[in-house]
């Protein structure tokens, strides 16, 4: 409810549907057991418990105050337990749990050497809301017998994909990454987004993030014009200040969609405007940006196939049991009609084309949609037209900070050492960090506190995060 500006309107429905549905069934419940207990059991009933031939007696019903104080105790510590263990409650109370790993791993890009090559390509960057590798067909990797997204399964077996198997496969969403700012943030700057506050509302501070060095910065250093086009409100999560202040993207979003008279003043769906219009307006956008001199990175964010449930375009059929799965399937055929009419442009062949989702899927019953429930999910990727190729694209353990030096290299970048942030080049033979330490160990040094973190790469902002922090 407090970061609800800029969501769809359905996740206030769903959100109250959510809870009641657990609610209702909770109360019926122990209304059904009160019944029984006032007009079945009308004597009294006791239990006798012999231990060294002494009787302990217990008053079943009426139930004595021993039974009931077990009987609470025992439902305490497993309360207690589940929550500690489902929230990961170590995390947050342990406030001395610090790290000196940033200091150790991180590496600053703004003293690394950048090469750029001589011959720029543009780059056309997809982030696909939630989409993941469980979506292919299983004999490719995936989790269906048949694949719910056949077009960008076909892309990634025609293209390169990085996967953690020896078939296709994706990245792990590390700590830090795992909603779609932050997941933004990871991919194009090789960092999580750690904040004291709740992470879509690190906004309105005057910078985000005024450490680090991101992919829209060194393109902008380069050159390149940068664009970020979504269809719902970018201010949401602090998206337009993220892309503004790092590379000075030019925000067509929502907004702008009404301003430019593609959708009427009053259009609403979903989270904006649904995807079908998304890649349409991209089209416009797109052929007149090509006809600029200087070399453009055009940034897309879709958003039906945001939980919960996703939103399936009138376009498309309904061919699942699950509207999720619809969703994906629709949402598949868009992108491989926008990627079919990229390939007929004459921009095309200078173009580098990456298209990746921002995270794993938030659904709270996707593993119900899955054929096993033993399934490793990651986080799709492809890139095509790349600069450059590699053998070593299976097995591979990788988190999505190693998209921001593998995203330049395939710009044809030259990276001295090949890590930028947290990231490593996928197209090198150097190992990632979840390579190197391990992707436990990785995700763990990276959900303590760190104090470089705090004052490098968040700087003034740090402060006034803190104090917009309720005290207790």
């Amino acid at each position: 409810m407090t970061t609800a500006e800029g969501t769809s309107n359905t996740i206030f429905i769903d959100g109250a549907k959510y809870v009641l549905e657990r609610i209702i069934p909770i109360y019926l419940i122990i209304i059904f057991i009160i019944i029984i207990f006032k007009i079945f059991i009308k004597t009294k009933s006791y239990l006798k418990i012999l231990i060294n031939k002494k009787e302990f007696k217990f008053s079943l019903y009426p139930i004595s105050k021993g039974i009931k104080v077990i009987f609470t105790l025992i439902i305490l510590i497993l309360s207690v337990n589940y929550v500690y263990e489902e929230f990961n409650l170590k995390t947050y109370l342990n406030p001395n749990r610090k790290t000196k790993f940033f200091e150790v791993y991180y590496t600053d890009p703004k003293n690394i050497k950048l090469s750029a090559p001589k011959a720029k390509k543009n780059l056309i960057y997809i982030y696909a809301e939630s989409l993941e590798t469980s979506l292919f067909s299983n004999k490719n990797g995936g989790n269906f017998n048949e694949s719910i997204i056949p077009n960008l399964e076909k892309l990634a077996k025609n293209n390169i994909n990085f996967s953690m198997n020896n078939k296709l496969g994706g990245a792990y969403a590390g700590y830090g990454a795992t909603w779609t700012v932050a997941a933004m943030v990871s991919s194009t700057s090789g960092v999580p987004l750690k904040v004291p506050i709740d992470g879509n509302l690190y906004s309105g501070y005057g910078e985000f993030l005024p450490g680090v060095y991101s992919l829209g910065e060194i393109l902008e250093d380069n050159g390149y014009k940068n664009y970020l086009m979504i269809g719902s409100d970018a201010n949401f999560g602090g998206r337009k200040d993220y892309f503004t202040y790092h590379g000075n993207y030019e925000i067509k979003d929502y907004n702008y969609a009404k301003e430019k008279g593609y959708i009427p003043k009053d259009y609403h769906v979903w989270w904006g405007y649904e995807d079908s219009k998304l890649f349409e307006n991209a089209k416009k956008e797109l052929t007149d940006i090509a006809k600029q001199d200087e070399p453009f990175n055009f940034t897309l964010l879709t958003a039906d196939t945001h939980f919960t449930d996703g939103y399936v375009d009138s376009s498309c059929d309904n061919i699942y049991d699950y509207k999720y799965l619809n969703s994906y399937h629709c949402s598949d055929s868009m992108i491989g009609e926008f990627v079919s009419w990229l390939k007929k442009q004459d921009f095309y062949k200078d173009t580098v084309i990456i298209i990746t989702g921002d995270h794993l899927s938030m659904q709270a019953n996707i593993s119900g949609m899955f054929d096993s429930n033993n399934y490793e999910r990651s986080v799709y990727n492809t890139y095509i037209n790349s600069s450059v190729k590699t053998k070593n694209t299976n097995n591979r353990v990788f988190t999505t900070f190693d998209y921001y030096p593998t995203t330049l290299a395939a710009l044809g970048f030259d990276i001295d050492g090949n890590r930028l942030g947290l990231g490593t080049n996928l197209f090198s033979k150097r190992e990632t960090l979840a390579e190197e330490i391990g992707l436990d160990k990785l995700n763990d040094e990276l959900s303590k506190n760190s104090k470089y973190y705090n004052n490098r790469l968040l700087g003034d902002s740090y402060k006034k995060l803190k104090e917009a922090v309720p005290s207790n």
